[in-house]
């Protein structure tokens, strides 16, 4: 699905106002009826993680975590089984993945010897029977399985589908029969910045030439795709010359600008490749 930036920023300025629920997202879709659900679904994700990003300051204040956590503590004196830490979250904004961090943090600073390792709290966020506190495991539980934008929980749905779109793109470069190393033989020999795809053999897409192939499960917006062009694409064209990148949920047309310079971006992977003797496979 591509978009006009005009059509992504209609989009963007629809979610400023609605809270990241998974109702939200349905009434999203009835919005914009056009527009497929996993688009939306990235957007929206994107979006939210902007804004998260933006606030996230203000959330770690000594006096805000301090004041959340004593929020915390009186609403479970009240009500234990209430939804205190995930209606605390979306009362003040944050991202409930991120909110039962911060009092996870809190409540062993207080409860424990030492500071917790990054470690330890990743561990206990993955398996809150882990906490050693029965209320807040299923508070943070709670957060857990209620945020569609943030936590372990996400970050397993998002590697899941990334790796999905490679062994999809695999497939369909086996399908075509088309020499390839992907990511684990190119850094086997020596490399540490990789495409997942470098094509043995290049071809040419809509007249131009391709050297490999990146896989992106996502929604290609301004802010990531300068970004990947930075971190990522830049790099993999110095070492490998021009590459196609793949937004399999889409991009702001406006960001397919660097087609002279080497980088080619597309939804889907594409019906007209042409090999070296000239002829479409």
């Amino acid at each position: 699905m591509i978009l006009t930036k005009a059509q992504y920023d209609e989009i963007a300025q629809c979610l400023v106002s609605v809270p990241p629920t998974r109702q939200s997202l349905r009434k999203l879709k009835q919005r914009f009826p056009s527009q497929s659900q996993a688009t939306l679904l990235s957007i929206f994700s994107q979006e939210y993680q902007k804004h998260i990003k933006r606030t996230h300051a203000k959330h770690h204040t000594l006096e805000a975590i301090e004041s959340y956590y004593q929020r915390y503590l009186n609403g479970v004196l009240k009500n234990g089984a209430a939804p205190v830490l995930l209606e605390l979250a979306n009362e003040v904004d944050y991202a409930p993945s991120l909110m039962a961090r911060l009092i996870l943090e809190r409540f062993l600073q207080e409860h424990e010897e030492t500071p917790p390792s990054k470690s330890v709290i990743n561990s206990m966020l993955r398996d809150p029977s882990q906490i050693p506190d029965g209320v807040l495991a299923n508070q943070v539980y709670q957060c857990i399985v209620n945020d569609c934008c943030y936590g372990p929980l996400v970050d397993c749905i998002k590697h899941a589908i990334g790796h999905e779109h490679e062994v999809l793109l695999r497939d369909l470069l086996l399908e075509k029969n088309l020499s390839f190393l992907d990511e684990d033989q190119l850094r086997a020999k020596g490399y540490d910045k990789t495409p997942d795809f470098i094509l043995q053999v290049p071809v040419a897409v809509e007249g131009h030439i391709i050297h490999w192939i990146e896989s992106k499960a996502s929604f290609g917006d301004e802010c990531s795709h300068h970004a990947y062009l930075h971190d990522q694409f830049w790099s993999y064209w110095n070492r490998f010359g021009p590459g196609l990148v793949i937004y399999w949920y889409g991009f702001i047309q406006e960001l397919d600008c660097n087609r002279e310079r080497g980088i080619l971006l597309k939804a889907s992977f594409p019906t007209d490749i042409v090999t070296l003797c000239h002829s479409t496979v």
